[in-house]
């Protein structure tokens, strides 16, 4: 008998974990700010992520995500030169970012994921809202979070002033998952 109420733990316990979603590429990352007043935006389009949840088991849910920094593109040739060098992204020595979850948890009635950001050589907490809609064929899930970009020494030197290159950086991201 308790062989069997084991076993039936195990099982269960076994299948206490968030869904496994897999990132569809029609999936977006983009970021924005403002640039002598101005605003302008841009994408990362390449990245992937590794998606575990389900509303029911938010103890078990995890995002774990890759970005190629390389890959930013703001459509203007400008900005995009100055991203890959020393004072920004510093393709050369840092080409990627990674986030990952702590805990997924919900917070006056929205999704709420807490972890860590590393961009080029800094780690930092980081709070993303989330936006989880599950359907028959899927799910979306929407992020979005406001970055210090001088905590992570995005827009170093002259660029440090913040009052030429906004110091917040929102970041927006769409998935379909499947």
């Amino acid at each position: 008998m308790k062989r069997l109420a084991l076993i039936a733990l195990l099982a269960v316990a076994g299948s206490a974990q968030a869904k496994d979603w897999t990132v569809d590429p029609s999936s977006t990352l983009n970021f924005a700010g403002t640039y002598q007043g101005e605003k302008f935006g841009g994408k990362f389009t390449k990245f992937t992520a590794k998606i575990a949840l389900d509303k029911a088991d938010l103890a078990n849910a995890k995002l774990d995500v890759d970005i190629d920094v390389t890959s930013a593109a703001t459509g203007n040739a400008d900005y995009d030169g100055e991203l890959k060098g020393s004072a920004f992204f510093n393709y050369a020595k840092f080409p990627t970012a990674h986030f990952v979850s702590t805990a997924v948890k919900e917070s006056g009635g929205a999704l709420v994921a807490d972890g860590t950001l590393t961009i080029r050589d800094k780690t930092k907490p980081v709070q993303l809202k989330l936006d989880f809609k599950p359907a028959a064929a899927g799910a979306t899930l929407d992020v979005q979070t406001t970055l210090k970009r001088l905590d992570f020494d995005v827009g170093t030197g002259d660029w440090a002033d913040t009052s030429l290159i906004s110091g917040d950086i929102t970041v927006t991201s769409h998935l379909v998952l499947k």
